[in-house]
């Protein structure tokens, strides 16, 4: 599988191999559970390419309007940066976490909801100008948007009197960015947390505060910023509180036990280690290590 990738995967096995040692990765036994790591370390490598591919050339303005057929979420986001519009981005980038990519329906229900059942376009100035009359139309039209939740989604529900409806996740975010806007938002970001894009992460992370964002939402959402690059952040850790998938992937890479009782920020001290010879990324070693956990020996790609 991807044999232009070959020598970045040769790469990782070599690296993973010589820090058996001295990073005890005891979850390592074997050649198999080493090449399905570095599988899945490449196939998460893959995926931040895919948004450096996206970005890199100019995206059509169809690509960026739901109500056409080759509507795109994640190219739509790169057609209104290229645009100068981060207002029209960050609201995109919202929807996306909130309603997570599915492997079969793809963007399907962002696009019932962004594009209106095919009436217009719930975009950025519309719903700001008038939140109360977005939340109404969801509530009088929620059983007639197709598609679902994904998976890193799904216990949402559309639902008006669900525990977590998405118009107080919508009501939530509006209050966050604020009157001014995304831009001026991210500006204040950098101000109060300093230059460093470690830094402005964790400071964004722990002041997002959203009906039904949880910490992998919290993490997606400010990955998601960083790399279409609306505000200069990046992961400088994995974020293990609260994590199940990747707290389980790094407990069983390192300890051998998926449900070790080592603390979270012993385990984050090991995953810098580790990165330091890897050098992926966080926000790679965190995507990597909860799909690898689902099954250690044999590589499934997850697209979802």
């Amino acid at each position: 599988m991807w044999p232009s990738r070959n020598a970045e995967r040769q790469r990782i096995v070599s690296e993973l191999d010589a820090a058996k040692g001295p990073l005890d990765l005891l979850g390592l036994p074997d050649a198999a559970s080493v090449e399905t790591l570095a599988m899945q370390f490449v196939a998460s490598l893959r995926r931040e390419d895919y948004y450096r591919r996206v970005q890199a050339k100019p995206v059509s303005a169809n690509r960026a309007d739901p109500n056409d057929p080759s509507f795109d979420a994640e190219r739509a986001v790169a057609f209104h940066m290229q645009q100068g519009d981060v207002d029209e981005a960050g609201w995109l980038i919202f929807l996306m976490t909130h309603f997570a990519r599915r492997p079969d329906t793809g963007w399907l229900r962002l696009q019932d909801v962004y594009g209106r059942l095919g009436t217009g376009t719930w975009n950025w100035p519309t719903v700001t100008a008038d939140p109360t009359a977005f939340y109404q139309w969801l509530a009088a039209n929620w059983q007639n948007i197709r598609g679902a939740f994904g998976n890193h989604r799904k216990y949402e529900s559309l639902r008006p009197n669900a525990t977590r409806p998405m118009a107080q996740a919508v009501a939530d975010y509006l209050d966050w960015i604020g009157p001014a806007g995304h831009r001026a938002f991210f500006a204040d970001a950098v101000r109060s947390a300093g230059n460093d894009p470690h830094t402005i992460f964790d400071h964004l992370y722990a002041m997002l505060k959203i009906t039904s964002f949880g910490r992998l939402a919290k993490f997606d959402y400010l990955s998601l910023v960083g790399r279409y690059g609306l505000a200069p952040i990046a992961a400088g850790s994995a974020y293990l509180d609260g994590a199940t998938g990747p707290g389980r992937g790094v407990r069983l890479l390192f300890d051998g036990n998926p449900t070790s009782a080592t603390s979270n920020v012993t385990l984050q001290g090991k995953l810098d280690d580790l990165d330091a010879r890897l050098n992926v990324g966080m926000e790679v070693m965190e995507d990597a290590l909860c799909n690898w956990q689902k099954n250690p020996k044999i590589f499934i790609h997850y697209r979802g």
